[in-house]
């Protein structure tokens, strides 16, 4: 069976394949994207993505604007290197 790619943009609001809302696209790499989850959606744990053969990765957040990166239970409102809103801060794992 073919997977058929769809472009997603910043602040976009995503589904499943169901219709129910999944969220708005907060961040995109070369993983894929992130969401802000929506009311009753459960969210996926650092440990259901990382690879255990890369070892043990860190959820923090990260600035799309700057490339700031911060502890996750410190999750600013906005970028306090570069002001950037919200919007901008995304989850990211690091090692």
């Amino acid at each position: 069976m073919a997977t058929e790619q769809q472009q997603v943009s910043f602040g976009e609001t995503v589904y499943d394949e169901e219709g129910n809302e999944l969220g708005r696209v907060r961040g995109v790499d070369e993983h894929g994207f992130y969401v802000t989850t929506a009311a009753g959606v459960v969210a996926m744990s650092v440990e259901h993505e990382a690879d255990t053969k890369a070892g043990i990765k860190e959820l923090q957040w990260r600035c799309w604007d700057c490339g700031e990166i911060g502890e996750i239970d410190e999750m600013p409102e906005t970028c306090p290197n570069c002001g950037a809103p919200e919007e901008e801060l995304y989850y990211w794992q690091q090692d």
